[in-house]
C-alpha cells in the first residue's frame, strides 16, 4: 500500500483504446505529459489519504517531490526515495533502514512520476473529460479504466488544471475498492536540480543500516 501513496505524487494517467468523444481527455494529458517531460525540474507537494470503500479515511500524510525527467526524489513523513535513473534508494524511517536495489522497468512504473504521468498511452480507456471547479481552480476530471483486469488499478481519475495543465488531484482506485487521494497542493515548474539531489548521501545517514538488494 505504501508504494500507491508514493506513487501519486506526480501521478497517474492511462490510456491506448479510447472513444471519439474521449480526443479532448487525451489531448489534454499530452499536454500535461509534454510540459512535465520538458521540465528542467518541478518541485510539488502533496496530501495523501487512504480510502476504505466505506469511505473512512487513513494513513493521511504529506510529501514533497523533487523531479527531472526519469529522476526523483520523494519524501514523506514515513520513507524517502531516491532514484538517479539506475539505482533507487527507499529509507525507511521507522527501522532507520535503506535498500538499495536497480528496479525492473515495472517495477520504477510504481513509483515513478514520469512514467505514471505517460500510463495513459498504453492499455487504459479514456472517458469524455468533465469540466468542474476543484481546490478553487478550474480543472478538466478524466477518469481511466484498465482494457485487462490485471492492472493494479481499477480506475485512474486525474484532475488537470486547465489554464496550466498541471496535476491538481489523483485519485487510484485499487482492485478491492480501496482509493489513495492525492492532492497537489504546491506545484513549481521552475527548478534546476544537480545529480546529487537524486542520490542518496550515506553521509548524512551515519547510523543508517544499509541493505543492498542489487
Amino acid at each position: 500500500m505504501k508504494k500507491y501513496i508514493l506513487t501519486a505524487t506526480a501521478l497517474l494517467f492511462a490510456l491506448a483504446i479510447f472513444p471519439q468523444n474521449s480526443s479532448n481527455a487525451r489531448a489534454m494529458l499530452d499536454k500535461a505529459y509534454a510540459a512535465y517531460e520538458a521540465s528542467s525540474g518541478i518541485r510539488l507537494s502533496f496530501q495523501s489519504v487512504t480510502l476504505e470503500p466505506d469511505g473512512t479515511e487513513y494513513m493521511s500524510q504529506t510529501g514533497i517531490a523533487s523531479i527531472r525527467a526519469n529522476k526523483f526524489k520523494i519524501e514523506t513523513e514515513s520513507v524517502d526515495i531516491w532514484f538517479d535513473g539506475e539505482t533507487q534508494w527507499v529509507f525507511m524511517k521507522d527501522v532507520n533502514e535503506v535498500n538499495i536495489s536497480n528496479p525492473t522497468g515495472q517495477e520504477i512504473a510504481a513509483i515513478s512520476p514520469l512514467a505514471l504521468l505517460g500510463m495513459y498511452k498504453n492499455g487504459y480507456t479514456l472517458k469524455a473529460p468533465l469540466f468542474k471547479t476543484l481546490n478553487g481552480k478550474n480543472v478538466q476530471w478524466i477518469e481511466m479504466v484498465p482494457v485487462t483486469s490485471n492492472r493494479d488499478f481499477k480506475a485512474v481519475s486525474v484532475a488537470i488544471d486547465k489554464n496550466t495543465n498541471t496535476l491538481v488531484q489523483v485519485i487510484l482506485t485499487m482492485n478491492n475498492g480501496m482509493k489513495n487521494k492525492i492532492d497537489i497542493t504546491r506545484y513549481n515548474a521552475n527548478h534546476r536540480f544537480d545529480d546529487a539531489v537524486f542520490r542518496f548521501d550515506k553521509s548524512s545517514y551515519p547510523s543508517v543500516e544499509m541493505i543492498d538488494l542489487r
